[in-house]
């Protein structure tokens, strides 16, 4: 025998000794000015946005995806926000445009007018995330975080062995708030709103709304057989009333062809995430451990998988399957589950259904703050719970509304912000706060104050609203959800400053699963529609009692004068031809609700006047032209 050949293990065996060696030696300290815990919705844009801004990211996500429910729970149908493409949603969204071939190439469904195949998502955002300044740790956890002098101390693992992470400002973007928690700021969980929302249960609880393994699904042609094993504990009955097989059209009910084009994708793909007896299940594992949470999530995933084989079976749908290839597991099912509920910071404000339906009537204007927007209706899913109290949460009607910057931000918590389902709302509220859009626009507006908080070195807790505010607006986000002023509009972000003073108010109105506000940026402007707001943000316009009246170039001089800023008709006179130069300026012609917005936002800038995380104008601050 060759005496080579006795060596070789002896060699392969020092190599193995040696690779264990060298993962056991302490890795590099990995420095950033700001880690993000989770790639999901929130987490990625946070980072896209604070990179971006030049500053030095990190994401630590324990899966391979970016996207967390819109890619790796397989809910890849957008729920809102169509007509308000705010900031990076906006940027996505036009990305899945380009990839399909327009709009009508996503509007694939009826429960959605953008729907899309997970794993083009996430390669999207992959494309998007790929900046010098933002390195993604994939398949990794966290393990420990502590404050240190300066910042945070985060201990994370995978393959590589463990490492450590220092940096200035966290970001807590995982599903269920799991980080806050580990540092111990204040949340909630369950229905516990009291007095603060009028049709809260009367009785605290820990009920969160029910979740979802979803399912992807693709049509393998007519004679395929994808039929899956029969799964245990299958009862045809619990799924009975999800559809009815073979209605014919005209009659009355939910047929399953309909049911099944609900969630239709692009190539003959189909998500599969249906409410009414179909795969959602009630699991509160909020409070669980990683290892109990998976162990509990067996159940939800062999409880799709019986909706699966209802579908092929008894609906008569054995053509379809899960989808080869569409997910990087060996089941064929997504990564994770769709948690439509997690724990709820007990941030400096808190967002309430009354704040959504009247913001102008509210102690605190919190819409000043705003810096991100929805129009989804608050909407829970407590089918599967029958402990769950009977509130008819679709009849809580709200317009469309903004989120307020300090419903991310702790009150003792330095130097950490919250994001993604766990940010400061009632529990009725994030029935309409947790629908993708809004998230996406929470992510962005984290990374926004979390880059700020690097470049002025400050605190959150100490940011300067219109700072934040500004950067979104010149990343295209809205702070105010009009729906008639789209970001190419040649005077939106004056109009959104305007708006977030509160000196022109928008109108909100609820609508079906798309509620609106409006600005109505060409009606004429009457004194009016600017006195209520003029009088809040003005002290000196109190004692005001000029006649109603349209307003002109010189009445807004007077009332602008009344409020104290100086404003002359010869000043507006000579904006008018850079502001409008295609329309000829008359001193007594009457302006659009847009063209008076846009003057005082030129001329008396009182967007530039500070305010406070409630809204309020800072004490001591004033803002004269």
């Amino acid at each position: 025998m060759d005496r080579s050949s006795l060596r070789l293990p002896q060699f392969l065996f020092l190599l193995s000794v040696l690779a264990f060696l060298e993962s056991c030696q302490p890795q590099p300290v990995i420095q950033v000015d700001i880690l993000v815990i989770g790639g999901g919705a929130s987490g990625t844009m946070a980072g896209i946005q604070a990179a971006r801004e030049g500053v030095k990211v990190a994401i630590v996500e324990e899966g391979p995806w970016l996207g967390g429910m819109l890619t790796a729970a397989g809910v890849s149908a957008i729920d809102g926000n169509h007509r308000l493409p705010s900031g990076l949603w906006g940027e996505f969204r036009q990305r899945l445009y380009d990839h399909y071939g327009g709009p009508q190439a996503v509007e694939t469904g009826w429960v959605s007018n953008c729907l899309f195949e997970p794993s083009v998502g996430d390669s999207i955002l992959k494309e998007m995330a790929r900046l010098d300044n933002l390195e993604i740790f994939f398949e990794t956890r966290w393990q420990s975080v502590e404050r240190a002098e300066g910042g945070w101390k985060v201990g994370i693992e995978n393959k590589n062995g463990r490492q450590e992470v220092d940096a200035t400002i966290l970001i807590d973007a995982t599903e269920l708030g799991d980080v806050m928690a580990a540092l111990k700021a204040p949340y909630d969980v369950g229905m516990n709103d009291g007095a603060t929302e009028p049709e809260a249960p009367a009785a605290d609880n820990d009920i969160v709304q029910d979740l979802t393994y979803v399912l992807t699904l693709k049509d393998f042609g007519e004679g395929q057989d994808k039929t899956i094993p029969r799964p245990e504990g299958y009862d045809p009955e619990v799924f009975r009333c999800a559809c009815i097989p073979g209605l014919a059209e005209g009659e009355e009910g939910m047929s399953c062809e309909k049911m099944l084009l609900y969630g239709r994708l692009p190539n003959d793909k189909y998500m599969i995430n249906w409410p009414n007896c179909g795969n959602d299940i009630y699991l509160n594992i909020v409070e669980k451990t990683p290892q109990e949470r998976d162990e509990a999530l067996r159940e939800a995933k062999l409880h799709s998988l019986r909706f699966l084989y209802y579908i092929q079976t008894e609906a008569g749908f054995k053509n379809l399957g899960l989808a080869e290839g569409e997910y990087p597991t060996p089941d064929g099912l997504p990564m994770i589950p769709y948690h439509r509920e997690a724990r709820r910071l007990k941030g400096i404000v808190r967002l309430t259904s009354p704040y959504m339906s009247a913001p102008f009537e509210q102690e605190y204007p919190l819409y000043r703050t705003g810096i991100a927007v929805g129009d989804y209706p608050i909407d829970h899913h407590h089918k599967k719970n029958p402990e769950a109290p009977a509130i008819d949460f679709i009849n809580i009607k709200v317009p469309s509304y903004n989120v307020p910057l300090g419903a991310m931000i702790p009150p003792q918590t330095e130097g950490l912000i919250v994001a993604e389902k766990s940010i400061s709302v009632s529990n009725i509220v994030n029935g309409a706060t947790r629908l993708q859009p809004v998230v996406l626009g929470i992510g962005q507006a984290a990374g926004a104050l979390a880059a700020w908080c690097i470049q002025e070195g400050k605190p959150p807790a100490e940011v300067s609203v219109r700072a934040v505010q500004q950067t979104l607006l010149d990343a295209r986000a809205y702070l105010m959800p009009y729906i008639d002023v789209a970001p190419d509009h040649p005077h939106f972000a004056a109009i959104q400053r305007i708006g977030a003073t509160g000196i022109l108010r928008g109108v909100g109105v609820p609508y079906q699963w798309a509620n609106q506000t409006w600005f109505y940026p060409d009606s004429i402007a009457r004194t009016v529609d600017l006195l209520p707001g003029l009088r809040d943000f003005y002290p000196e316009m109190a004692a005001w009692s000029g006649p109603e009246e349209l307003v002109t170039p010189v009445v807004l001089a007077q009332l602008m004068q009344a409020a104290g800023q100086g404003m002359a008709e010869k000043e507006i006179q000579t904006a008018w031809a850079a502001l409008f130069p295609d329309i000829p300026y008359v001193a007594s012609a009457p302006l659009s609700r847009a063209q008076a917005a846009v003057l005082i936002d030129h001329l008396s800038k009182p967007f530039e006047a500070p305010i406070v995380l409630t809204g309020e104008r800072a004490a001591g601050a004033s803002h004269n032209h």
